[in-house]
């Protein structure tokens, strides 16, 4: 069925969005992976055992594990909003609207999406809203 080049301006064939679809899934797949990844350590971390040692190196361990917990739950924070944002662009290519631009209306290029697959804006729109 060929489509007019009207059309083709306004949404991507079935054959683009699968490509699309494939890509986020792959994303998608990882992103989940490393957040369980980081929640079995962020739990493992939460279970101190018995070991309750006093002292000054303790303090400074202490410390340190309290930085890295907080970095790592920024981590599975970034990761979370990640993933919903892949899934998302998946209900969009779904119903259809994948790929367009919120602001311009106009289809936001294939290379974009590619590099940055769950974007809803355009680089002309992403740089009139600085």
């Amino acid at each position: 069925m060929k489509v007019t080049s009207q059309e083709e301006k306004m949404r991507y064939s079935e054959e683009e969005l699968k490509e699309f679809e494939d890509l986020i899934s792959q994303k998608l797949d990882q992103a989940r992976k490393e957040l369980n990844t980081i929640k079995l350590i962020l739990s493992k971390r939460n279970d101190n055992g018995t070991d309750n040692t006093s002292g000054a190196s303790k303090l400074l361990e202490d410390g340190a594990d309290t930085t890295e917990k907080e970095n790592l739950s920024q981590q599975a924070a970034r990761l979370q909003k990640f993933s919903q944002q892949l899934e998302n662009a998946m209900i969009r290519i779904k119903n259809g609207s994948y790929g367009v631009c919120v602001d311009t209306g106009r289809l936001i290029p294939k290379e974009r999406l590619r590099i940055v697959p769950h974007t809803q804006h355009s680089i002309e729109a992403k740089l009139k809203k600085r």
